[in-house]
Order: C-alpha cells, then sequence, then structure tokens
C-alpha cells in the first residue's frame, strides 16, 4: 500500500511538471524576423517572449522563431508577410519602408534620442498617441528604438570632425538617417543591416551607422575599427522598430489566449526591448575595445557643429510632413517631449 502511495504521490508530481510542455499546442504562431538567432534583440527578447507565451499559455500556445528570415524574401517584405497572414508575427525595422510610416520618423531625426529605454518607452506613448493611423493594418505588440547610432569605419578613414565625411560611402539604416548622412557630407547607400560585412570587406561601403548592439553580429569591430561617439546626452540618431502580429491571427484566439498575448505586449515589452539594446550596446563596445579598436568621442564644440547640420534635416522633415496634411512640428514636439519625459 505505502509503495503504491508514494508511486502515485511521485507520478503526479512529475505529470504536474510536466504540464505545460505536455499539453498539445492548440495554435501555433510563425514569428519571422531579420537578424540570426545570436542577436540581442532575437536572443534576448524574442526567444524569452516565446518561451513566456507558452508558458502563461499553459502550452496551448507555441510560438515558432525564425531567424535570418528562414521564411524567404527581404526585410523589407516583413510588414506586409505580417499584414497579409504569410506569417503570425513580425519584428522589423520601420525603415526598411521608407515613407511607408511617415510619423515614425520623428524619433529617427538627428540628436533626438537619449538611450533604448527610455526612448522605446516615449516612442510607445508616441505610438499610442500618433501612429495608430499609420499601423491600423496590424495588431501591434510592442514599438521600440535600439540605443545611441554611431558611425563605423574602415581602418583608413577615421571621423574625428565633420571634414572627415566628405565623399564618405555610408551604409544608413533609413530615408531620414541617409538625409542626414547626406547633409554632413556622406554619401548614403542603403541596405539592409544583413549586407553590412559583405560590403565592407568588398569595399562597397567605408562604414556604417548602428548602435554597439549591433556590431558583434555583423563583425563591426573587425571590419571596421574606428568608432565615432557624440558628446552629450542625445546619441546621433535611432532606428525605430515594430513588433506585430497579424490581425486574423489576434483575432482567432479565444479570448483568454488573447489575455496572454495581451499581458505580454504594450510599454512594458517596449522598455524591456530598449534595455536589452542598452545592455547590448556594453557589450558591443566592450568586444570593439578588447580588440583595440579606436574609438573618438567628438568633444562639444564639435558635436555642436553636428547638430547645426543635423537641424536642416529636421526642418526639412517638418516641411514635408506639412506637405502631407501632417503636423510637423507638433509631431517633432511631442517625440521631443516624450524622450525627455522618460530621460530624467
Amino acid at each position: 500500500m505505502l509503495r503504491k502511495f508514494l508511486f502515485a504521490g511521485m507520478s503526479g508530481a512529475a505529470l504536474a511538471a510536466m504540464s505545460t510542455s505536455a499539453v498539445a499546442a492548440e495554435v501555433t504562431l510563425k514569428l519571422h524576423q531579420f537578424l540570426p538567432p545570436q542577436a540581442t534583440i532575437p536572443a534576448k527578447v524574442l526567444a524569452p517572449w516565446a518561451e513566456k507565451i507558452k508558458a502563461d499559455s499553459g502550452g496551448r500556445i507555441e510560438v515558432e522563431l525564425y531567424p535570418a528570415m528562414q521564411l524567404g524574401g527581404k526585410p523589407a517584405d516583413l510588414v506586409d508577410q505580417v499584414k497579409d497572414g504569410v506569417v503570425d508575427i513580425t519584428w522589423t525595422l520601420f525603415g526598411y519602408t521608407p515613407g511607408r510610416f511617415p510619423k515614425s520618423e520623428a524619433f529617427e531625426l538627428p540628436f533626438v534620442m537619449t538611450s533604448g529605454e527610455a526612448t522605446s518607452q516615449a516612442f510607445y506613448d508616441y505610438y499610442e498617441k500618433h501612429l495608430t493611423d499609420e499601423l491600423k493594418d496590424y495588431h501591434v505588440l510592442a514599438v521600440h528604438t535600439h540605443g545611441p547610432g554611431l558611425i563605423h569605419t574602415i581602418a583608413s578613414k577615421p571621423v574625428k570632425a565633420l571634414e572627415d565625411m566628405n565623399g564618405l560611402k555610408l551604409r544608413g539604416t533609413s530615408k531620414v538617417v541617409n538625409q542626414m548622412l547626406e547633409a554632413m557630407g556622406a554619401a548614403p547607400v542603403g541596405m539592409p543591416v544583413t549586407a553590412v560585412p559583405e560590403s565592407l570587406s568588398k569595399s562597397v561601403i567605408d562604414g556604417t551607422v548602428v548602435p554597439w548592439e549591433v556590431t558583434p553580429a555583423i563583425k563591426i569591430a573587425e571590419l571596421a575599427p574606428n568608432h565615432t561617439a557624440f558628446s552629450g546626452k542625445n546619441g546621433l540618431y535611432t532606428g525605430t522598430f515594430l513588433f506585430a502580429m497579424n490581425k486574423d491571427s489576434y483575432d482567432a484566439l479565444p479570448d483568454d489566449l488573447k489575455k496572454v498575448i495581451d499581458a505580454n505586449s504594450g510599454k512594458e515589452l517596449a522598455r524591456q526591448f530598449g534595455v536589452a539594446m542598452d545592455e547590448g550596446d556594453v557589450r558591443g563596445k566592450d568586444i570593439a575595445d578588447k580588440a583595440g579598436n579606436t574609438t573618438i568621442t567628438l568633444d562639444e564644440t564639435e558635436t555642436a557643429r553636428w547638430k547645426t547640420a543635423g537641424e536642416t534635416v529636421t526642418k526639412a522633415w517638418i516641411a514635408d510632413m506639412d506637405g502631407k496634411g501632417l503636423d510637423g512640428t507638433t509631431l517633432h514636439k511631442d517625440a521631443v517631449a516624450l524622450i525627455e519625459q522618460y530621460s530624467k
């Protein structure tokens, strides 16, 4: 009798421990994105998020991760893949589809952002106030930004002053960032971040702008050993990201599973993305430092010259928004005010 009781107790404990994994998923969601699985966001946010969705749903939702465009297409296709239901969820860069989400560009303007954590929370508030119409075709899980963008160049072309930008072939991240680079004298080249290593190794470009966070995944410390940063609390620029679900995929969920998704969405998730980006910046810079690379931080006087050049881009963007029937001044002021709010 005692043996049977102990066996029954052990079996019950084992069954309880295995309950989540033993439950067959009722819903399988495909998450498609452009970076390799070891990159910061896939490893530090997307994979843990998928595991939490599975745990919180008691195993009823399975999120399948497809990194590095494994399901086909180019990074610019991701917004349509999720909108059209080719995939259920995507994480992508707004800048891969220039002009499609114009109001989001306010956060990409020169010397507006601060940290990834603060700017990501600000961007989520901005989304709720200004971007719901631009993103009406998506069930938005979060929006966020990366940390301060820097300039990374090949060994023979360090950037120590604004004049060093003249004619420099730099990969940019978006329409606005490319306009900024051009205003500062460079020759911007548009391409996905995944194309940067080959382009650097073949001398197609002289460098790129990215945050420290992404540099390990694309071998920047090895290929572009000069890094230029700026004085003050505001970074040169940031990129804006969308983490979204197909609307029909969300609507098809039963109410209790919708609550699981909802509980793992929103501004707190945006903050988590930003924190991961900031922590990734620390790791990326540490790798460059250990490689013996040169990091140039421009002083306040030199940084002010860059800010003056950047102001022409901001003014042009405001005028462009006004021409589209949007209030560019208000959009810019709201972006700046929200970033200031979360940066205190």
